[in-house]
Order: C-alpha cells, then structure tokens, then sequence
C-alpha cells in the first residue's frame, strides 16, 4: 500500500471519527466512561480467564461485577435518604417562618418564607426533571453495560485494528501510551474512593464536636458526595450553616463553614488525592490536581477522570521525547 493511500485511509478515519463526535455527542460521556471501566477491568478479566471461564461468559461477569457496583451505589445513597426521610421531612417542616441575625450589634430578620418556597420550587423541578430523565438515564445504562461488555469480549480485535493503521516503529510509543493509561485509569478509581473513604472519617469527629445529630449519617453523606464532582461535600456544610443560621445560631454557622470547610470539604482533595497521586499513578500530586480541576471547570463531571488521565499522557509523551532526544529509547512492556 502506497504512502499516499495510507494518509488518505487515515484522513478518512479522523474525519468518520469527528463525525461520530458531532452525531453521538449526548453519549460521548457514557462511551468515554464505559472505556475507562473497561480498561480497568481487563485485569478481571483476565483473572476469571484464567480460571477456566470462557472469553464471554468472564466479560459477562466482569460487566455485571461494575454494572452492579454502580447501581449499588446511587441505590445505597437513596437507602440512606429514604431510611432519614422522617428527619428530613421533620427538619424542612420545623423552619421557622422568619428568624434574625445580630451583627455587629444590629439585628436583621430574615424572611425565611421566600427561601422556602425557592427551595420547594426548585426540589419540585429538580423532580420532575430527573423523572423525566429516568428513560435516557436507564438508555445509557444499557449503552454503558453493553459497551464494556463489548470491549471485554472483543478486546483483542480492538487493539489489532487500532494498531493496523500504526507503523512498526512507532508502536512501543502506542504501547507505552497504553500502559501509562492504564496505571492513570486504575489510580483515578482507587484515588476516588479512598478521599471517599478519607472524607467519611475525617467528618466523623468533625460533625461529633460541632455537635450535630446522626453524625454517622452525615460523615457517609460526606463521603457519598466525593464522587458527584464539582457538588462535593462543600454542599452538605454549606446546608449545614444554612441550618445553624436558621436556629439564629451565627457562631455554629462560622464554626462549621471554616471547620467543616477545610477539614472537609477541602482536606481529603488536597491531601489524599495530592500524596497517592504520586504512588498510583506515577504523577507529581500538582500535575493531578491541575488535571483533576482543569477537567472539571473545562469539560464537566467526566472531567475528573478526563483531566488526569490527559495530564499523564502528556508527561508520558514528554519522557518518550526526552528518552529519544537523549539517544537512549523508552518504550513500556505490557
């Protein structure tokens, strides 16, 4: 095949490629994820291979292994709401109509009817928005666990035709790229739950000594909202103060907006994510947490995974150049 041909045929590809991103763009986020899952789960895979499981019967298992651990968690987060529904519901009733404020030795009554009602208006929307999202929810979760099936049971075949169309001499590049995305994908998971896990028990004594009821509840909040990027447990203090504010309690309310804040809300992120960064993924914690932010103020929730894992492939990119540069090549072994 001529040279000629060769960058034509690629040509085509980029443009069919760009193509598909403009036509399934509502779905890029559920393919980008479900390749990431996939990634991470090929050691599973292989393991359950290994043990005598035919190719799709372990693809099939290691799809219902994330599938499931997926499903579980949002549905264990609304267990949690419905078993506190009675405290909730007691607590939203129990607002007073109007409280004040004293600063600085005036007094301000607050009119708290309207942020009710805004708070009513907006839960009632929010409601019938995510009801009217449930078919397109249950659509790209079928989309999703048929992707990372997909990819399992056919994952020899993908790498075969990504690699065709790559010269011989440049596929250590691809493969040292892959690995790197590979150790980048497993550490972002691992890195995630553990400030999951970091959050729940620093909140613990946090919400124990500012004095707040279900201290257990709050701390798995905490922990639970790790993993909505951009939200984050900086929502629960801040309702928190919200509520110290309304009992006319400014000091609790300034106690737990600087505590819960930083121990919080700001502690697990910078510390946790920062210090493995580097063990897991190989990468100087500021790097990750450029990436971390970057991907999200840039491209949304996917970002958090989207943002480091572009981050590692561009230092990856710069050792491959600097290794050449330097006469002695790099390239990684699976």
């Amino acid at each position: 095949m001529s040279a000629r041909r060769q960058w034509v045929l690629a040509g085509v590809l980029v443009l069919l490629g760009l193509l598909s991103a403009a036509v399934l763009f509502d779905v890029l986020g559920t393919v980008f994820f479900a390749v990431t899952v996939a990634y991470v789960l090929v050691p599973l895979h292989q393991r359950f291979v290994e043990r005598g499981m035919p190719s799709w019967w372990a693809s099939a298992a290691s799809t219902a292994v994330a599938f499931v651990g997926v499903l579980l968690f949002f549905a264990s987060f609304g267990f949690l709401v419905y078993r506190r529904r009675d405290d909730l519901l007691r607590f939203l009733l129990g607002l007073p109509e109007s409280f004040t404020v004293e600063l600085l030795g005036a007094a301000y009554t607050i009119d708290a009817g309207v942020l009710t009602e805004l708070a009513r208006t907006y839960l009632g929307a929010g409601v019938i928005a995510l009801a009217r999202l449930a078919p397109v929810l249950a659509l790209k979760g079928t989309l999703f666990a048929l992707l990372v099936f997909a990819l399992l049971v056919r994952r020899r075949e993908a790498r075969r035709a990504l690699l065709a169309p790559i010269p011989h001499a440049y596929r250590d590049v691809v493969a040292a790229l892959h690995e790197r995305t590979r150790e980048t994908l497993s550490a972002i998971y691992v890195l995630q739950a553990a400030t999951a896990v970091g959050t729940f028990l620093v909140a613990l004594p946090v919400f124990y000594v500012l004095g707040y009821e279900f201290v257990f509840t709050l701390a798995l909040v905490a922990g639970f909202l790790q993993f909505l990027p951009i939200v984050g447990p900086s929502f629960l203090v801040v309702l928190l103060a919200v509520y110290r504010v309304t009992a006319n309690d400014v000091v609790g309310a300034v106690l737990v907006l600087v505590l819960g804040g930083v121990v919080v809300g700001w502690l697990p992120d910078a510390v946790i994510r920062t210090r493995l960064a580097r063990q897991t993924a190989n990468l100087p914690g500021s790097l990750y947490f450029i990436g971390f932010t970057g991907g999200l103020l840039s491209v949304g929730p996917i970002g958090f995974i989207a943002g480091p894992l572009v981050v590692a492939l561009l230092a990856e990119a710069t050792e491959l150049l600097a290794a050449e540069v330097n006469g002695h090549g790099h390239a990684r072994t699976e």
